[in-house]
């Protein structure tokens, strides 16, 4: 069988312009788990996972993102910082010269897919230069069945080569590492990285494209699950406001924990076949699911272990970003086919680290479009270099770096959807309460949840109806009471015993929101403009 090791079935990569003799195809897990330790790019932790170093890069690099820019995308995609155009030509040059330097390497070739719903499957090849990031491609994409493969047929292929560095003068980069979507070719080609979140967000990227051009269906960064009664909830919210931790629920059968796609038949399905969370402070009480989902077939990066292996998931000094990718069925209480049928509840996950946000609060659809499109989360001390107090961070549609076409275009699909299937909408500050960062505390996990099984089994709002408060400066609709829960925490203001401080630091926040939507207002209707939180008269 030319050019493949341990297959189920002869391929050839020759269309590609891979002519290397040493390809190794859709290993097992256990297989690359011992690859990578027998190459010394690993180690078994006590769990029985793999853990990793993805090198210089912990985390993705936003600037060195780019998309060809030709026929099919040249009047579509939203130009931008975001969204950086690459030449053809340029892309041409690169790609030759990163398949030459794979022809000397042994290479791990793995087919997949994405998209649960079978209508919506893309089918993807990965060819990777290291065993563990093909790993991770078998963790997070879908696996197909041994007969599925017999007669597989790629639609996109992703190239991933680390240990390349592009010359940026030559190749047109901003720097050696670079992430590269061309739709007109189908590939996704990234190297100078080892960060393997690169591998899925490039797939993601594409699909945030593919499906509202050409499917009618909206793609979201979220995560989804389904009550006992077939209740589905989604989850926006970005890095560190727990959407992976809220979403995991032993009450309810996850769908996924980041990334889906809504139907124009009201349906909602999974595009991974796993879970990619971050394990920074994991705590088995708090995160059972998580925790011990860390297991064989697992994979963790950048964690720090001592030398029995185990992991001290309070350590940052290599990256703040630590991770772990596994299988979706490493988690117990799973939506078998990973499709769910129309939500009865969003919620927008934000940290709000100024504290001054509702711990929940109820959104009209015009406030649910303008948060969409805001993306609001905070970062802290510490989070960040040069982040020495709370900082306001915008995402467009809870995933700006992941978004080819202009926000409001999401948000339109988003509204549309909510109006036709019934949705509620809410807001959820799992951030601070008492005040800011600093002075303040975390809301309590516990109180989170409360606030969100109260709302998805209708007893929130029935406690409230039409005795909402509308908060004075964001004017979302604030219950005044909330089962499980102490009335005074779902008040911000009280919870501080300071009003003109708190007023004071609110509308500070209003003007950020204001400030960041002046991008969006040209685009954005009455409705979605009417969503915007009230700025102090007379300042």
């Amino acid at each position: 069988m030319e050019n493949v090791r341990q297959v189920t079935k002869t391929i050839s990569l020759k269309a590609l312009g891979i002519t290397s003799t040493s390809v190794y195809y859709q290993l097992s897990p256990a297989h690359l788990h011992e690859q990578t330790i027998a190459l010394q790019q690993g180690v078994e932790a006590s769990s029985g996972a793999l853990a990793i170093n993805t090198g210089e890069f912990t985390g993705r690099s936003p600037k060195d993102r780019f998309i060809v820019k030709d026929s099919i995308t040249k009047d579509k995609i939203w130009w931008g910082d975001i969204n950086i155009p690459f030449s053809p030509t340029a892309f041409d040059k690169l790609y030759t010269k990163v398949i030459t330097y794979l022809n000397d390497k042994e290479l791990y070739v793995r087919d997949s897919y994405v998209c649960a719903d079978p209508k919506y499957r893309v089918n993807i090849r990965v060819i990777n230069e290291y065993p563990w990031s093909n790993f991770f491609a078998y963790n997070m994409f879908m696996r197909p069945s041994a007969s599925e493969l017999e007669d597989f047929i790629p639609e996109w292929t992703i190239v991933n080569t680390p240990s390349f560095m592009a010359i940026p003068k030559e190749d047109g980069t901003r720097q050696h590492n670079f992430a590269i979507l061309n739709f007109t070719k189908k590939i996704a080609l990234i190297g100078g990285t080892g960060y393997t979140g690169e591998i899925k967000k490039g797939i993601f990227s594409a699909l945030n494209f593919i499906l509202p051009v050409y499917k009618n269906t909206l793609p979201m960064h979220c995560s989804a699950n389904v009550g006992k009664d077939g209740s589905t909830a989604i989850f926006f919210g970005l890095s560190g406001t727990g959407k992976t931790t809220l979403s995991t629920d032993p009450e309810r059968q996850l769908i996924g924990d980041d990334e889906h796609g809504w139907t124009a038949e009201n349906t909602i399905f999974n595009f991974e076949g796993g879970c990619y969370a971050k394990v920074i402070n994991l705590s088995k009480s708090k995160e059972p699911d998580i925790y011990n989902a860390i297991k064989k077939g697992a994979i963790l990066e950048n964690v720090v272990m001592d030398k029995d292996g185990n992991v001290d998931f309070t350590d940052k000094s290599i990256t703040p970003n630590t991770r772990v990718s596994y299988p979706i069925h490493h988690i117990q209480n799973i939506q078998p086919n990973s499709i769910g049928g129309n939500p009865k509840n969003i919620f927008f996950l934000t940290a709000d680290a100024f504290g001054v946000l509702p711990p929940i609060s109820k959104l009209t659809p015009g406030q649910a479009a303008y948060h969409f499109i805001s993306g609001y989360t905070a970062k802290v001390a510490g989070t960040e270099a040069g982040i020495n107090e709370p900082k306001p961070i915008f995402s467009a549609c809870f995933g700006a770096p992941f978004m080819p076409l202009h926000p409001t275009k999401y948000a339109e699909m988003l509204s549309a959807k909510m109006k036709s299937s019934g949705v509620t909408v809410w807001l959820v500050n799992t951030g601070w309460t008492g005040g800011p960062y600093g002075i303040g505390a975390r809301m309590a996990l516990k109180h989170t949840r409360a606030m969100i099984a109260a709302a998805m089994d209708g007893s929130l709002e029935a406690a409230n109806k039409d005795n909402y408060h509308i908060h004075s400066v964001f004017g979302v609709l604030q219950p005044r009471v909330c089962p499980n829960v102490a009335t005074a925490v779902l008040s911000p203001r009280k919870t501080w015993n300071n009003d003109d401080g708190f007023y004071k630091i609110a509308y500070q926040l209003s003007q950020s929101f204001v400030d960041n939507f002046k991008q969006y207002e040209a685009y954005a209707n009455a409705e979605i403009m009417a969503g915007a939180p009230n700025l102090r008269a007379n300042k």
